[in-house]
């Protein structure tokens, strides 16, 4: 999507979007003022490394599997401050999933797309004791995340490397119990998102909550959250414009809501 087009949604959202002056869900109210609207916290040893990493002239070969590239994967020699510059959530974001797991106090944590590893270090800060799966496609991208994870002594973070498609089964398979929350952040195409969608909810229970990343990335991205959100399992859909968040909370009415952060 252009950036004018960005832009416009963006206006467009604020424009329409509420506040918690018109939410009459208790669950959509308390979560919106505790979690969503809060304000931080500023992780001050994750943004260290995140500085390091916009700073870094290192250069790695990368394997793209995203939106864009090829199945089998495009290569190309990229620097590290490139991919954080383009790849990483900002810290607004990153303090958002931070509340949001200190809010819903999940035990088990799925991301699909580690990328330099610094939404997965906000998550894992926020729920240490949780265990943490997180998915990487290039294995040189994801040797500089293990690195930033070793450097933070963080030891909850399980990750695995390899295409989205053939890592996300195999690890579902492996697990026992449900997830508790899952981050899709890997592949920005409309049937990618459908189908991780469609494959993690055989680990969904009523308490899990699913987050969307750039659910206006694209017009697929847009066309895939309208059918996320109108899906039979979801009860309550948030649209943040930033993340989009589904939840499988079958003892309230299917609402979804527009709302300002």
């Amino acid at each position: 999507m252009s950036k004018f087009n960005l832009i416009k949604n963006f206006l467009a959202h604020q424009i329409s979007g509420k506040n918690e002056h018109s939410l009459h869900s208790p669950f959509v109210f308390d979560i919106y003022l505790k979690a969503i609207k809060n304000k931080g916290p500023k992780i001050h040893d994750i943004e260290k490394i995140r500085k390091s990493l916009l700073n870094s002239n290192t250069i790695i070969e990368v394997q793209d599997f995203g939106a864009g590239s090829i199945n089998s994967g495009n290569k190309n020699k990229r620097s590290i401050k490139s991919i954080a510059g383009s790849a990483l959530s900002t810290e607004k974001q990153c303090q958002l999933l931070f509340r949001l797991v200190d809010y819903m106090k999940p035990k088990s944590i799925l991301e699909l797309g580690t990328s330099l590893g610094i939404s997965t270090l906000y998550l894992s800060k926020s729920a240490p004791e949780a265990r943490i799966y997180t998915i990487e496609g290039c294995s040189n991208i994801a040797e500089v995340a293990r690195t930033n994870f070793e450097q933070l002594n963080v030891t909850n973070i399980q990750g695995r490397i390899g295409n989205i498609n053939d890592a996300l089964p195999s690890l579902l398979n492996e697990l026992e119990d449900s997830l508790d929350m899952v981050f899709f952040d890997g592949n920005h195409r409309k049937q990618a998102t459908l189908n991780y969608f469609e494959q993690c909810l055989t680990k969904a229970s009523e308490e899990t909550v699913f987050v969307f990343d750039d659910i206006y990335w694209s017009k697929g991205m847009q066309e895939a959250w309208e059918l996320i959100q109108n899906h039979e399992r979801v009860m309550i859909s948030i649209d943040l414009f930033d993340f989009g968040l589904a939840f499988f909370r079958t003892n309230q009415p299917k609402q979804h809501f527009k709302l300002r952060w």
